[in-house]
């Protein structure tokens, strides 16, 4: 007895250096192969640097500069800064760029949301259908303000004011896209509804991935389809809408294409948002300094809505 007692005791303890030692080997393995791993991260560093991180701090330092065509470059600190916060085409475009992010992303989420749930009562039917509405994410943005300017053309030949005259209200056919009243509003539903797809596609995979034994114990104690909608399909596909909520922020915030091919920015700069004033600084006012301070701007409200997303989704990473 005591010989099985210490052969057990000596072989848990042989047992208990070699788990010991498992770590420090696989460590020495990893410490091994790291120059490999940075052998084939350097070629992606490399393109990160040159395409992503020295135009970044390039444009940083330009912000400190006052840049006028060909002028030789002034350093000026902060002056750029205050400019922009004292100009009242700038504050102006800070509420048309929240204006137009807020509305294109409750417009794209919404519908998206709320065609996801209707599709997943029967998936495959709507197959074509959910195809046909996430093409319109995949078309360019240039490409769909094209689109737009067609059917919200002010005469005879506009879809949307003709369809309103049909309809026995020619009172309200307006010049959408010329008024500066409206026509914000028709870019909102514009960039909207071509942002759509993606938030369609993500809330579909989330109710999707909704246990069927949660949906037939519903339905086995009378649930009606709008009750599961609501207390049942909502609030457990809200992790896949927080993420069409983080995308869809992040492209409206960056809006460029269907600004400029729908607008312009006009009229009298009514939808300019911060990307287009920048663009319009830089590039038509040659006031290149100007423009990189308002492109920092436009970088920290990015920071400022993607860090407490990111923070949120790896919380419980290891």
């Amino acid at each position: 007895m005591g010989g099985a007692v210490t052969t057990r005791s000596t072989s848990q303890g042989v047992l208990g250096r070699d788990e010991r030692r498992q770590p420090l080997v696989a460590r020495r393995w990893h410490l091994r192969d790291t120059p490999v791993a940075w052998l084939f991260l350097l070629p992606v560093l490399i393109l990160f640097g040159i395409a992503v991180v020295f135009p970044l701090f390039d444009t940083i330092r330009l912000s400190f500069y006052d840049i006028k065509g060909l002028a030789p470059p002034k350093y000026v600190g902060l002056g750029n800064y205050t400019r922009l916060f004292s100009d009242p085409a700038f504050l102006h475009t800070l509420g048309t760029t929240l204006t137009f992010t807020i509305g294109v992303t409750v417009i794209a989420v919404s519908v998206g949301w709320v065609v996801a749930m209707l599709c997943a009562f029967a998936p495959r039917q709507t197959l074509p259908f959910r195809v046909m509405i996430f093409s319109a994410f995949g078309i360019s943005e240039a490409v769909t303000g094209y689109m737009w300017i067609t059917m919200l053309r002010p005469g005879a030949d506009g879809l949307v004011n003709a369809l309103i005259r049909s309809l026995g209200f020619p009172d309200f056919a307006q010049p959408w896209l010329g008024d500066p009243n409206t026509a914000i509003w028709a870019l909102i539903v514009a960039a909207g509804w071509a942002a759509t797809g993606l938030p369609l596609m993500l809330c579909f995979a989330a109710v999707q991935a909704i246990p069927k034994s949660v949906l037939e114990a519903a339905y086995m104690d009378g649930a009606k389809p709008v009750s599961i909608m609501l207390h049942i399909m909502a609030p457990l596909s809200l992790p896949g809408v927080r993420v069409a909520v983080f995308i869809t922020l992040l492209n409206a915030l960056r809006a460029f294409d269907i600004i400029y091919v729908l607008t312009g920015g006009g009229p009298v700069r009514s939808t300019e948002t911060v990307g287009y004033f920048m663009y319009r600084e830089s590039m038509t006012q040659f006031k290149l300094g100007y423009g990189a301070a308002a492109t920092v701007i436009l970088l920290v409200a990015v920071l400022i809505v993607s860090i407490p997303a990111v923070i949120q989704r790896t919380a419980g990473a290891r």
